[in-house]
């Protein structure tokens, strides 16, 4: 079996994860603070309200401070010259080999979030599916995505 691939993402990418999750997390929070109005004209108990609130005490927890830590160590790639090795996942962890050969587009991303902590997404496209290394810094971003397109380019010619 191979090794674990070496280079890791950005270590800002915890925050950017978290700021992402702290935003997603302002709809159930917004929904369960309503609820408690909501008891006044809907002749219910606290009950309801109150569990859903301790529910999402737990469930903000894990999403906006536990996950992104876990993510952030599992996320790992490596570029060689025949191929990319990515690796990642929480509970399943998936290994991906993506040939050379394959690669048809390289791309870089980057959205609000990353932008404040001058971060992209990079994404390979192959014709069955694209592959995404997130939160790299955007020089390396550049830069890894520049060497994978000129690697797959000599790929091609190779063929």
């Amino acid at each position: 079996m191979r090794e674990a691939p070496k280079n890791r993402i950005a270590k800002d990418a915890i925050k950017a994860w978290r700021l992402s999750a702290a935003l997603v997390m302002l709809v159930p929070w917004a929904l369960a603070i309503a609820s408690f109005f909501l008891v006044h004209f809907i002749e219910v108990t606290y009950w309801y309200s109150t569990s859903a609130v301790a529910l999402l005490i737990v469930v903000t927890y894990l999403v906006v401070v536990f996950v992104p830590k876990i993510r952030w160590r599992r996320w790992r790639y490596e570029l060689f010259e025949q191929e990319i090795y990515i690796q990642h996942g929480i509970l399943v962890v998936s290994r991906t080999l993506v040939p050379m050969i394959r690669v048809q587009h390289v791309d870089t991303k980057q959205g609000p979030i990353l932008k404040r902590y001058r971060l992209s997404n990079l994404t390979i496209s192959t014709a069955a599916t694209v592959h995404e290394i997130p939160a790299l810094p955007e020089k390396e971003a550049a830069d890894l995505r520049d060497q994978i397109s000129e690697l797959a380019r000599v790929d091609e010619d190779d063929v």
